[in-house]
């Protein structure tokens, strides 16, 4: 296996100004098609520093990715640095400039001498054609080892990785052209319970490696190929074995969000949902609306983050919070009752707690939190704790609320199944 480093240049990086979102997009990527990072050397601005950190990765490694640095400005200076290193000369390229030119133009600027500094790139590299900016990426193949040079806006690299790269990488025999492993998602399991139901399957076939990522109750596990070779047939045969394991704490294979799966069952059943949110201040319905045609199912959303705002946006009688508080099973389930009659949903889910780090009882201790589900049938609640900060608890509650109603849905589906009537709902 080839060694790959990735070096991630910028000041606002080694300032924590900026999270190293690129790390998480590119390792994810290169270990799905079958080249997992062997490092990522975090570099400033400087050009002594980034001299430094590429020759000592280009020694060693066969692959180098770089990102950042290949701007207009005065502390854009990777391209520079890595031909200093390289002792290649830097070579003006007309085609690129003319790019920014006519991409210029429909914005009505003119280009400058600044903005010229990105039509340069060493001698013998091919540029990455940039859709979404001006400063195109870099690709070079020397001495038996290829360099990746990608601006550092998210917008233009990942993009530019997928369209530019990626195809490359695999017409070099770098990187496979299918994923190099099988993903299985589970919900509302930890990770040792996880393995506990999947490690009798594991031992039956040697030299199947397996790993396990966990992030705010979603536990993945890829299998994969490690001491003999199993086909994508084999794998995923191996991968049914596991999901039928899992029962119903299996969510999908590959990537898919929890939001994703819920909207994906309620457009087969030509349904529509709404929220009514409190202490996760609207990341239920972010959630929801980060999928690509949420709107065909997905009718709205009520932050109602005060008692005021519940009693005015969802009827939730005052009464009620008087005797039961906004912190509830009760509130839960007038919140959810409100939200699906509000706009008119089939389905809703409400969430309301206690997110910390302060306002926590004896009784309802930071972490409380209760959902609330509504279907064509009824409505329930459900009362979950969560350890953790104010944004481990937030992120946790909207993963909860949303494996509770993958779940409804899925014993909605197999009740169905067993049903006399078409449409008949069994109560889960």
């Amino acid at each position: 296996m080839k060694k790959l480093d990735l070096l991630t240049l910028g000041d606002e990086l080694l300032l924590g100004l900026r999270p190293n979102a690129h790390l998480d997009y590119l390792g994810g990527e290169f270990a799905r098609h079958g080249l997992p990072l062997r490092r990522n050397i975090v570099v400033g601005d400087a050009p002594a520093d980034i001299e430094a950190a590429f020759r000592d990765a280009w020694q060693s490694a066969d692959v180098i990715v770089t990102t950042g640095g290949l701007g207009p400005t005065s502390d854009d200076n990777t391209r520079e640095a890595i031909a200093q290193v390289l002792g290649l000369p830097l070579e003006f390229d007309p085609a690129v400039e003319a790019a920014i030119v006519e991409r210029f133009a429909r914005s009505g600027r003119r280009i400058n001498d600044l903005d010229r500094k990105q039509c340069y790139r060493p001698r013998g590299a091919q540029p990455l054609r940039n859709r979404a900016g001006t400063a195109p990426g870099i690709y070079l193949e020397k001495d038996g080892k290829i360099l990746v040079m990608l601006p550092g806006p998210a917008n233009e690299l990942w993009p530019m990785f997928e369209s530019e790269v990626l195809p490359r990488l695999q017409t070099a025999g770098v990187l496979s052209s299918g994923e190099a492993y099988l993903q299985l998602r589970t919900a509302g399991v930890p990770e040792l319970h996880v393995e506990q139901r999947i490690r009798p399957i594991v031992d039956k076939y040697p030299g199947l490696g397996l790993a396990f990522c966990a992030h705010q109750g979603v536990v993945d596990v890829r299998i994969a190929p490690a001491a003999r070779d199993f086909g994508p047939t084999q794998l995923q045969a191996i991968g049914d074995e596991m999901s039928a394991a899992l029962g119903e704490d299996f969510v999908c294979f590959g990537h898919a969000t929890l939001a994703q799966v819920v909207l994906d069952e309620l457009r087969a059943r030509a349904a529509t949902l709404a929220v009514a949110e409190s202490c996760t201040g609207g990341l239920l319905a972010s959630a929801l609306t980060d999928i690509p045609g949420a709107s065909k199912i997905f009718l709205g959303g009520v932050v109602s983050y005060t008692d005021d705002a519940k009693l005015q946006m969802l009827d939730v009688p005052e009464s009620l919070l008087d005797q039961h508080g906004p912190v509830s099973a009760e509130t839960a389930v007038a919140m959810v009752t409100g939200a699906a009659e509000r706009f008119g949903a089939d389905y809703a889910l409400s969430v309301t707690g206690l997110a910390g780090p302060e306002g926590g009882t004896k009784e309802l201790p930071v972490g409380t939190v209760f959902l609330g589900y509504s279907s064509p049938v009824g409505a329930w609640s459900r009362k979950m704790f969560f350890s953790g900060d104010r944004l481990t608890v937030k992120a946790r509650t909207v993963n909860a609320a949303l494996d509770w109603m993958r779940r409804k849905l899925l014993k909605y589906k197999v009740a169905e199944l067993h049903a006399t009537g078409v449409g008949r709902e069994a109560k889960p």
